[in-house]
């Protein structure tokens, strides 16, 4: 063997021996890792008075239930829970406290190892909490934990937070479903981007409004519903949006690119328009103290479904008359979602102070404390424009 050869061979050898692994690593098997943690007005339950009375909790005006799921399963042994067809792969858990960081200690006092959240995927609250106590208060733990990564995802439920975290189907872990839910984002524009720890750190340092998807519940079944709004100026829940609000607002926001948009044609029947591509874009004017949004959406799809069997969908004057139809009630739905963002609610969450920022950055540093008023008074002018570039196959 020659020397060089040696000394190559001597170098892996002891290269081998520095990577041998982690000396301080622990198996996943062995912790509790929470993927999904759900916030509650306070609910004692008979467990948590029964300790109060014997000196085992602490006795206070208890402000908030956390609820986490806690996987894999086998970190939670003789806790397992049965359902019909198999057993879970989580268990949900439920403390209650007046401060977050105390109620995750608390789980110290029951379980063989500490919680940790390095793995949470989603986090939902409560309107009813959220109504009650800013945003800013209840994240401020989970904003400053570096444990907790940012790209955590946020969700609103107007029904109690902790059912979300349930689910019927034995084999799926509802906070990694939950997440999965956001990708079919490109088949359903009622389905918003995900907003992030990292999103909401920037809405409350800017005070500026705000929303957060909601999720409905019913008998262990989860889905998006609509949008709860969050008040710049306060940090808390003032109203929802409904789920052709939020159809309405991706069109606006220009996120749109999958989706739909139903209309009735002028024989009262449904017709169907499918989005292929989406491109909006808002202009800001100022005059003086007067303030205009002027809001152009372009977009080409396809006539995808059509009831009304005696308009031949083949002809230009048909098609034209159809974007027509679907051009209005897209405008419709918009100025309904206008009204509601200016008259109802004054709260701007459709990121038009974003582009007036960057159009007239000095108008924005005069306006930007007092936006969510300012912009209820400004004018917005919706120029939509909907191309029909085919209509499928034909079943003659």
């Amino acid at each position: 063997m020659s020397k060089c050869l040696f000394k190559l061979v001597s170098a892996l050898m002891i290269c081998t021996l520095l990577l041998s692994g982690c000396w301080s690593s622990r198996e996943i098997e062995e912790q509790s890792v929470y993927v999904g943690m759900a916030l509650d007005i306070a609910n004692k339950s008979e467990r948590d008075k029964h300790l109060e009375a014997q000196g085992g909790i602490t006795a206070v005006d208890s402000l908030i239930t956390a609820t986490l799921q806690i996987v894999p399963i086998k970190s939670v042994k003789g806790n397992q829970s049965k359902e019909e067809g198999g057993v879970k792969k989580y268990l949900n858990d439920s403390e209650t406290g007046d401060s977050i960081f105390e109620i995750l200690r608390k789980y110290a006092l029951k379980r063989d190892r500490a919680v940790i959240g390095h793995h949470l995927k989603v986090f939902v609250i409560s309107t009813e909490l959220l109504e009650k106590i800013d945003i800013s208060t209840l994240l401020d733990f989970m904003l400053r934990d570096n444990d907790i990564r940012p790209s955590c995802m946020v969700f609103l439920a107007r029904s109690k937070a902790a059912d979300v975290l349930e689910t019927n189907q034995p084999d799926e872990i509802p906070a990694f479903y939950i997440r999965n839910m956001t990708l079919n984002k490109y088949r359903n524009n009622e389905i918003m981007n995900g907003v992030i720890l990292t999103n909401l750190d920037q809405y409350i340092e800017s005070r500026q409004s705000f929303v957060l998807q909601n999720i409905a519940t019913y008998k262990g079944e989860s889905e998006f519903a609509g949008a709860g709004i969050i008040k710049g100026a306060t940090g808390k829940w003032i109203g929802n949006l409904t789920q052709e609000d939020v159809s309405s607002l991706s069109w606006v926001r220009g996120e749109g690119n999958g989706g739909l948009l139903k209309a009735v044609d002028d024989n009262n029947k449904i017709i169907i328009y499918e989005i292929k591509s989406l491109k909006t874009k808002v202009i800001p004017k100022v005059d003086g103290d007067r303030m205009t949004f002027q809001v152009n959406i372009n977009s080409e799809g396809r006539l995808i479904e059509n009831w009304d069997n005696r308009v031949d969908v083949s002809k230009i004057d048909a098609q034209m008359r159809m974007e027509e139809i679907f051009e209005e009630r897209l405008n419709t739905m918009i100025q309904n979602l206008m009204n509601k963002l200016q008259k109802e609610y004054k709260a701007e969450v459709a990121g038009f102070g974003e582009r007036l920022k960057i159009t007239h950055p000095k108008v924005w540093q005069k306006v930007k404390k007092d936006w969510d008023e300012v912009f209820s008074d400004a004018d917005v002018n919706v120029n939509i424009k909907l191309k029909i570039t085919d209509y499928g196959s034909s079943a003659e």
